[in-house]
């Protein structure tokens, strides 16, 4: 279900609190919600995901991200997180997607190249065509 995106970053659809478990045992620190609340009714509530992490000692954040698209400020709070650990990160939506998107523009302000960041999303089996030149533009403004 854990989809590895980088030697510590891993993204993956709705999570429950056997996932949340999972996580620990795979020593992941962190986990990031991308899931906006309420967007169906079988989905597990943040609030539930949070406590069950906290609960097993993994830090927990939200960000959620709508269909609607990603914002500068959104990149940024993933960049962040993904920055605030050194140990693995765990991000999640409803399908894994708008994780390993937001992870990929995350990384790409930071320097990372897009050509890298669409074969590790690939291997995981998510595609960046979406947002592949917002990627590049990214990139190259850190060059």
């Amino acid at each position: 279900m854990f989809r590895q995106l980088s030697d510590r970053v891993f993204a993956s659809p709705q999570i429950g609190l056997e996932e949340v478990a999972e996580a620990a045992r795979m020593g992941i620190g962190l986990i990031v919600n991308n899931r906006p609340e309420g967007e169906s009714d079988d989905q597990v509530p943040g609030s539930e995901i949070e406590s069950a992490a906290r609960a097993a000692g993994l830090d927990y954040v939200a960000i959620p991200v709508t269909h609607a698209g990603f914002s500068e400020g959104q990149m940024k709070a993933m960049a962040a997180a993904l920055a605030s650990t050194d140990k693995p990160v765990l991000a999640y939506c409803r399908s894994g997607t708008r994780s390993t998107l937001l992870w990929a523009l995350a990384q790409a302000s930071q320097g990372k190249q897009p050509d890298e960041l669409a074969a590790a999303a690939a291997q995981a089996g998510y595609d960046l065509t979406p947002i592949r030149a917002l990627l590049d533009m990214l990139a190259a403004g850190k060059q």
